[in-house]
């Protein structure tokens, strides 16, 4: 039986600061369960979003994962979509592993009440998954399965 706390090798990822004041607000893990890093909002004032904008919002990071077995994910806050409707406008960010440009937060205010972004805030959370690269092969059709081409919901509704 394979072991079930084998040790990982941690992941080494490249940080530039695009902005000093970011030093201060470097991503981090906030308990030793996370599994996101938070990132924080780069603003050089109170940012207020209306209901229905989307702003984009620097983090003044760049990162560069280097491994092509690895992406980021950049996913919002729970806390601030459950409490205040602040979610990404792309809803998911995607970092493929040789990008090296700033980390952007497409931030959305899907709720009904203007919210008041804070600098340094924080806003979404970097979260680092492995990838696996697939090749395609053209044919003619497929093996026959038990749902075959169904749809949407077509495996019944639970």
């Amino acid at each position: 039986m394979p072991d079930s706390h084998a040790v990982v090798p941690t992941p080494l990822l490249a940080v530039k600061l695009l902005d000093e004041r970011m030093a201060d607000f470097l991503p981090r893990y906030a308990t030793t369960g996370s599994a996101g890093m938070d990132l924080h909002a780069l603003l050089d004032a109170p940012l207020t979003l209306q209901p229905g904008q989307c702003e984009l919002v620097r983090t003044g990071l760049a990162v560069h994962i280097g491994d092509p077995g690895l992406a980021g994910m950049i996913l919002p806050r729970s806390g601030l979509g459950h409490k205040h409707g602040i979610v990404l406008g792309n809803l998911v960010g995607l970092i493929d592993s040789d990008y090296q440009g700033e980390l952007m937060i497409s931030t959305w205010n899907r709720g009904d009440r203007p919210f008041v972004l804070e600098p340094f805030e924080r806003l979404a959370q970097y979260v680092l998954v492995p990838v696996v690269q697939a090749e395609l092969r053209v044919v003619e059709d497929f093996d026959a399965s038990r749902r075959g081409a169904g749809g949407f919901g077509s495996s019944g509704r639970r």
